[in-house]
């Protein structure tokens, strides 16, 4: 039995993913989440208030459930549409 899915039977979450910082770990919580994969954050909070990145402080792990595991993996693994790496702005001018 692999170890996920001893945790899946255990309901334990699982990191699919480790970002450097807060606000791509959002990014990343939201994509799942709008992909109907549920996501928690896990991360120290010194990193938060004192705003450290280095040296380990300031990753943010990204944890799901270990039956959404393989999904979330595929997802994040996913290459970017041409429209996502857009900005809104250079899209809205190239249609006029």
């Amino acid at each position: 039995m692999t170890e996920e899915a001893r945790n899946a039977q255990e309901g334990e979450l699982v990191e699919v993913w480790r970002e450097q910082g807060h606000p791509r770990a959002h990014v990343i919580k939201s994509k799942l989440e709008a992909a109907g994969v549920p996501a928690t954050l896990a991360y120290d909070a010194a990193g938060l208030i004192y705003g450290l990145t280095m040296d380990g402080l300031g990753q943010v792990r990204v944890l799901v459930r270990a039956e959404d595991a393989e999904l979330a993996r595929e997802l994040l693994n996913e290459e970017p549409t041409e429209t996502e790496d857009e900005p809104e702005s250079d899209a809205a001018q190239q249609t006029t």
